[in-house]
This record gives C-alpha cells, sequence and structure tokens, in this order.
C-alpha cells in the first residue's frame, strides 16, 4: 500500500499547522499551500506550495503539483477564510463588489472546486484510501451576525457544499465533513484549537463511512450534537 497524503489549502501556522503534524505523525505524507508559502520543502518535509485562494483558477495546478510530487491526496482539508467587517447596524452600506467577490471566492467557490479535484484523485484511489474531505467550518450557516455577512453566507454556502456531497458520495465510500469547534454552551470556540482540530480530522479520516457531516466537536470529548438555541452573544 502506497504511503498516504494529505492536502492543506489554507494552511496557516495554527489550525493547517497542527493538522499537518497530526496526519505526519500517523504516516502521511503532507502537502502545505497558502499565499503565504515559499515554495519547496520545509524542515519537517512537507511540501511547501503557493496559492491564492481569492484565485479559483489556482485550485487545479495545485493538486496536479501534489499528485506529480507526493501522489494523489487520499484526504484534503480546505482551511482557507476571508472575513471582512461590516457596520453591524446596517451591514449594507459598506459592500464592495470587488471585497465581496474575494470573500466568496475564498469561502464558497474555491471549496467546491477543490472538492472537485478532491473527488477526482480519490476515484484514482483504492477503496481502502481515506478519501475525505474536510471543511474547516464555523456556526455561521446557523446564525445571524450581521457585522460577517458575507463571510456567513460563504460559510453557508460551503456547508451546502459538505452536505450534499456527502449525500451524493456516500455510495461511492468518499466522506466530506464541515468540522465545527465548539463551547459547552454550544458556541464557537474562539480561537479554534489548533491540536483539538488536527486530533478530530484525523479521526474523521480513519472512519471507514461517512459520519455527520456537520461535524460539531469539543476539544477532548470529539463529535457532540447540539440542540436548541445557539448562543450569539460573541
Amino acid at each position: 500500500m502506497s504511503t498516504p497524503v494529505l492536502l492543506v489549502l489554507g494552511a496557516g501556522p495554527k489550525i493547517g499547522l497542527s493538522v499537518a503534524n497530526a496526519f505526519a505523525a500517523k504516516g502521511y505524507k503532507v502537502a502545505l499551500a497558502a499565499r503565504s508559502l515559499e515554495e519547496g520543502v520545509d524542515a519537517d518535509g512537507y511540501l511547501r506550495l503557493k496559492i491564492d485562494l481569492a484565485k479559483t483558477e489556482e485550485i487545479q495546478k495545485v493538486f496536479t503539483q501534489v499528485k506529480e510530487k507526493l501522489g494523489v491526496p487520499s484526504v484534503v482539508v480546505y482551511n482557507g477564510a476571508a472575513r471582512g467587517l461590516l457596520d453591524a447596524e446596517d451591514p449594507l452600506s459598506s459592500l464592495s463588489v470587488e471585497e465581496v467577490n474575494r470573500d466568496f471566492a475564498v469561502n464558497a467557490i474555491s471549496p467546491l472546486f477543490a472538492a472537485q479535484e478532491a473527488v477526482k484523485g480519490f476515484k484514482l484511489l483504492e477503496s481502502s484510501a481515506s478519501r475525505t474531505f474536510i471543511m474547516t467550518g464555523n456556526m455561521l450557516n446557523l446564525i445571524a451576525k450581521p457585522a460577517v455577512l458575507t463571510f456567513g453566507m460563504g460559510k453557508a454556502a460551503a456547508a451546502q457544499l459538505i452536505w450534499y456531497a456527502s449525500v451524493a458520495y456516500e455510495p461511492k465510500g468518499f466522506k466530506f465533513y464541515y468540522a465545527d469547534e465548539r463551547q459547552a454552551n454550544g458556541g464557537p470556540t474562539i480561537p479554534v484549537s489548533g491540536p483539538a482540530a488536527g486530533k478530530a480530522y484525523v479521526e474523521l479520516a480513519e472512519k471507514k463511512e461517512q459520519g455527520p457531516w456537520d461535524y460539531t466537536f469539543m476539544e477532548g470529548k470529539g463529535y457532540v450534537e447540539f440542540k436548541g438555541p445557539l448562543p450569539t452573544d460573541f
């Protein structure tokens, strides 16, 4: 069996690197892609690639590079995010086409095409491979925070992508998750714990069957289903 490959898109120093380290500890070869990275192989042996997730056309190129250098990714993590702040009392007054287009590209359109490329690769892998796509999500698909209107719209669209893909591809054994770390009261964990995300994402990748696509989890507990009203005072 070939060594499995992890690709992290939007690989920052917190969640992205923690996820990379968690998978590397499981024997994965790792590729990290982000706008801030210099291309090459780092001291940990991770392949680093440059990508601007606002430019969706760059997605395919990164997948091709990873396939050529490491192999087909069996786990893909989309960790990119673009979050603009608006006037909470009048969010529609300060919108610009340029900023909204960028936010949607990073938060919704690029995840869609990353999932497309991931599925192309999953079809080439053996059934024993993980074949898992994980989107780092949050609870903005469930609550209203006017100051982050466009960010929330993008996350809601991405959540729909993950939900629909989890239904469409479950018969093929491909898994899709929208991972959302929470506190005990159901509110968001701010900031998200990198190590907790790494542990949760590895656990999702190791599951043989699709679990809850909207994967709300707590550090030290794993998946927790939250019911009832959710807090919005944060």
